[in-house]
């Protein structure tokens, strides 16, 4: 077939479609390796913040690691259901926030705001610090170097992420997968073993179960659940994070939420039946997850694998901050809550400086832990907490408002919910607040006011620019253009060239210090100026101080009284050479007018680069 050409024989330029930057968003499968990492990775320590806390009753206690874990099975199932709610109903982002700004109020939404980012950088440095903690558990000689790893893997995260949410979801979906891969075989290989092929307690290792307990009081059920549910941190990050996803964004987003609840829901009963089956108690130095392992696949080359896959999945877990938390920024950004340069986005959908952000923060936190996991633990998943609550209270209000069909059922499900949440909320915050977690409750208040500072100067900005409001028509009047020169040379000529092309009138400044020296190289440049005659005047300005700013800014300020409705411009002229390094010999001169002059004055500031 021949190709299609014109009347004059040449072939038609084929018009590509237009990159509308859906290739740089997600789909429910590359959502659910983005933005699930913390939650997945949350069943390495869950089931064991649960059995910790019940050891403390003996084998008795530990015979509720299966209930208390159904409940919060429970509570996950409810928070799925409710975020899969909010997703439909904002399909903006912003989760919690999005939620509190419509039905709670402008300060709700600020806690709300506030919980989640710092829940977001508190996960990054946990995440990191577990990762490189499960290694260094494997390799004891890298122990001293755990900050610098740390560091290193922080460092590899973000630089993924720079390339934007797909990339980041196409590097971590195989070890997403490994992962997943490995805890459900050893689930079914642990559910058809008769007996475990060996547990930790008899090699040896020591118990730290307690003896001679026979009863399990409500308080420590409710201690077990409220540690068990950081198992749930997480689950919000894909309704933070719907603009991320392809069209239809809501319904992919929805896709990826019930996959992540369904797939961390099997996860935590299957592993929790195995606790039990195998009657597994708590051991100092070896992990609740690695005795299932060992119990059910052996001490063998399985046993490694999810070992490493455990390590890899904790360190890259850090994404889920990566992918929610810039969404999130932008919102607040947009609400005049933090600087408008968290809105900005690159060229492959990557919110940029929330990134970079984010990746400072939590350097600053990984240096100040010393890479310690149990430094950062007792910081963690309060916020998420806060965020739940106040989620699932304001989707209450919603339900009530909307009246839509089944509008009851759905407020008593998202009432539970908030109860449900609320009380793991106090007792997280009660139960850890000697060991760090009365940073958070000063943090999250002070972050608040923070939002609130930023907003309250955004609004006297737009205050003083009229926004919102018509302006005056625009006028003409008088330009005056101000040329600082210091010598003749092609610099000034292209500088008065400009400036003659914008003002009605041109004067060029030279300033003139006391010093006999100064004031014969500016007689010079007078007599050389008189000589050159360019057509524009040369004004001599006195300092008595070896000043270059003022004696201009006073000129500036003079004229605005003696020729007042004139636009005055300072048309400042430098040099700029080509490699970067040469920059570093110039003088500055020219920053330090224009500091001057914006400072001091309300005349427009031009500075005219050449490349030399």
């Amino acid at each position: 077939m021949s190709a299609l050409t014109t009347e004059n024989g040449a072939t038609p330029a084929v018009e590509e479609p237009p990159d509308t930057g859906a290739r740089h968003k997600l789909t429910a499968v590359t959502g659910l390796a983005a933005l699930s990492l913390d939650a997945m990775a949350s069943v390495a320590y869950g089931p064991e913040a649960i059995v910790l806390v019940l050891a403390a009753a003996g084998g008795y206690g530990l015979g509720f690691t299966l209930p208390v874990t159904l409940a919060i099975a429970g509570l996950l199932a409810v928070l799925v259901a409710s975020y899969r709610q909010v997703i439909a109903a904002f399909p903006d982002g912003g989760g919690s926030y999005a939620v509190a700004r419509t039905h709670l109020g402008r300060r709700t939404s600020l806690v709300a705001a506030g919980s989640l980012v710092l829940d977001y950088v508190l996960n990054v440095a946990v995440a990191v610090t577990a990762g490189v903690a499960a290694l260094t558990s494997a390799f004891p000689e890298l122990y001293g170097e755990r900050l610098w790893i740390c560091l290193a893997v922080l460092v590899l995260i973000t630089g993924v992420n720079l390339r934007g949410i797909v990339d980041s979801a196409r590097a971590f979906i195989v070890p997403t997968a490994v992962f997943i891969g490995a805890i459900l075989v050893l689930i079914v290989v642990g559910l058809f073993r008769d007996a475990p092929v060996s547990t930790a307690a008899s090699d040896g290792h020591a118990s730290v179960l307690a003896d001679n307990a026979t009863t399990v009081g409500a308080l420590l059920l409710l201690k077990a659940f409220a540690s068990g549910c950081s198992a749930l941190t997480g689950v919000e990050a894909i309704a933070n994070a719907v603009p991320s996803f392809r069209a239809p964004a809501a319904r992919r987003a929805m896709r990826a939420e019930v996959a992540l609840g369904a797939l961390l829901g099997v996860m935590l009963i299957g592993l929790s039946v195995l606790i039990s089956r195998f009657g597994l108690q708590p051991v100092e130095g070896v992990t609740v997850l690695a005795q299932l392992a060992d119990a059910s696949l052996g001490h063998n080359g399985a046993f490694y694998v999810i070992q490493f896959a455990t390590t890899v999945l904790l360190a890259l877990s850090a994404n889920t901050s990566f992918g929610g938390l810039p969404v999130l920024l932008k919102l607040l950004a947009r609400d005049n809550y933090l600087p408008h340069v968290f809105g900005l986005k690159a060229d492959r959908q990557v919110h940029r400086h929330g990134v970079v952000w984010l990746a400072v923060v939590s350097a600053g936190l990984l240096v100040f832990s010393g890479g310690d996991t149990n430094t950062l633990v007792p910081l963690f998943a309060i916020g998420v907490f806060v965020g739940f609550t106040i989620a699932q209270t304001g989707m209450v209000l919603h339900w009530r408002r909307e009246r839509g069909p089944k509008w009851m059922a759905k407020s008593l499900l998202n009432g539970l919910g908030a109860v449900l949440t609320g009380v793991s909320a106090v007792v997280v915050t009660a139960t850890k607040f000697h060991d760090g977690a009365w940073l958070i409750v000063i943090a999250l208040p002070v972050l608040v006011l923070a939002f609130e500072a930023v907003h309250r100067a955004y609004g006297k900005i737009g205050e003083r620019l009229g926004v919102g409001r018509i302006p005056e028509p625009p006028h003409r009047e008088r330009s005056l253009v101000l040329v600082p020169v210091s010598s003749l040379t092609r610099v000034t000529s292209e500088a008065l060239t400009a400036a003659v092309s914008l003002g009605d009138e041109v004067r060029a400044l030279t300033v003139c210090h006391p010093d006999p020296e100064d004031q014969e190289a500016t007689e010079a440049l007078e007599r050389d100026w008189a000589l050159w005659n360019p057509g524009v005047p040369l004004v001599r300005l006195r300092s008595e101080r070896r000043s270059l700013g003022r004696p201009i800014t006073a000129y500036v300020r003079d004229l605005g009284a003696t020729e007042p409705g004139t636009q005055v411009t300072v048309l400042i002229p430098e040099a700029e050479p080509e490699r970067l390094w040469q920059r570093a010999l110039q003088n500055q001169r020219g920053a330090v007018v224009a500091h001057a002059v914006r400072r001091d004055t309300n005349a427009v500031v031009c500075r005219l680069r050449f490349r030399c």
